[in-house]
């Protein structure tokens, strides 16, 4: 009985591996020494993903069929997989873990589909991938979270698409500020046009810095048309404009165990976020550094409030609880948007509450002066000498 279903078991992997799928074509490549096996289906009467292409296929393209749809874990037994073509189908919707195990993908491309959203986060079952090719599609956003997952793409073609604006995020990622990244940043190629950009100085800021030879971005096509606001009227792209930041205080003096709070304002386009870093320590109002042993600086602030109350405008406000002399020192409250970066220092000094050492002195105790005594007077009413005696007849 075990060795039936053992044998069982090896006939299907054998067919898995040797059979070509329907209406599909199966042949050998070469590279150098090694045969590589690469399918291709374009048959229109396939309807879903084929489920038995052989495991050590490295090229599959699956172009003009009936495909609507793919599922979760469609080439899951792909794991030698390179590249991945399912263009000009009916694609309307993909599963977000329909790449897993596609660890060694290069190259993924779904160009003239009718997807109206990309599973952005499945792109972390592909580490390796390189070229993501989107053209010709329904995409209407470009969220700011899809930024996370494009930081190996070197290739990526959105154009002919319904997209209107671009994240803060991906404009970082592909154009970052000199000094603020550690790992070098990789030359990437983008198709942007044919979208109806609104009016926005992100693409006429990212269009001239791509213009740059030193550019790490090279655009296939730089004539961005600017569809204006979203009824469609053409404008020209207007300018950034580089924050400006002010603190409600430069100097702050606060007592130790109090709580108090920072605060700042910043003005811009496009809109400023805004961060606190914490870049030196001081010990008390002279400004004698701590000794050895205290935090590291400068330091990232993540205990942050802030707030947009209009376009162009962004305030932010932390809050300091039971201030210690560890806490004393200077805070900057740093503003970035596309066009660079501002700050402005704000210096906190924490000072003690002077005791008295032992115990008090007594009160001085007054004595009570003595009342005098009284002495009694008598007074002696003796006629003046003068006063005659006055007789009365009668």
């Amino acid at each position: 009985m075990y060795l039936v279903f053992f044998l069982h078991i090896l006939l299907d992997r054998f067919l898995v591996v040797h059979t070509c799928p329907s209406f599909c074509t199966c042949s050998n490549g070469t590279s150098g020494t090694a045969e590589l096996r690469w399918v291709q289906c374009g048959d229109p009467r396939i309807s879903t993903v084929p489920a038995n292409v052989p495991a050590d296929t490295v090229r599959l393209r699956l172009e003009k069929t009936g495909v609507t749809r793919v599922p979760r874990a469609a080439f899951f037994n792909l794991s030698e997989l390179l590249f991945l073509w399912l263009a000009y189908n009916a694609i309307a919707w993909i599963h977000p873990s329909s790449f897993v195990n596609l660890r060694a993908l290069r190259e993924l491309r779904l160009d003239g589909n009718g997807l109206t959203a990309f599973p952005w986060e499945g792109l972390r079952d592909t580490p390796r991938l390189r070229t993501l090719g989107l053209h010709n599609n329904r995409l209407a956003s470009l969220p700011a979270h899809a930024a996370l997952f494009l930081l190996n793409v070197t290739y990526l073609d959105l154009s002919s698409n319904r997209l209107t604006a671009l994240s803060a995020e991906l404009l970082d990622l592909w154009f970052p500020i000199p000094g603020r990244e550690e790992r070098s940043v990789p030359r990437r190629i983008l198709g942007l046009h044919d979208n109806p950009w609104w009016c926005d100085c992100r693409l006429s800021l990212m269009v001239s810095l791509s213009t740059s030879p030193a550019s790490p971005v090279v655009l296939t096509d730089r004539t961005l048309t600017c569809k204006g606001s979203p009824t469609g009227t053409r404008a020209p792209f207007p300018r950034c404009a580089r924050p400006s930041v002010r603190p409600s205080a430069t100097r702050v003096v606060s007592l130790r165990g109090s709580n108090v709070i920072l605060r700042c304002h910043a003005t811009g386009y496009p809109t400023p976020t805004l961060t606190w870093v914490k870049t030196s320590k001081r010990a008390d109002c002279c400004g004698r550094d701590v000794p050895g042993g205290g935090e590291e600086v400068p330091r990232n602030l993540e205990s942050s409030l802030q707030g947009s109350p209009r376009v162009g405008v962004r305030w932010s406000l932390i809050s300091l609880d039971d201030l210690a002399s560890k806490d004393a020192g200077e805070y900057r409250c740093r503003a970035r948007n596309m066009a660079g970066i501002s700050e402005a220092p704000v210096k906190l000094t924490v000072v003690g509450v002077t005791r008295i050492s032992g115990r008090p002195p007594k009160k001085s105790q007054r004595t009570p002066l003595k009342k005098p005594k009284r002495t009694r007077m008598t007074l002696s009413l003796a006629p003046p000498p003068y006063q005659k005696k006055l007789s009365i007849y009668n």
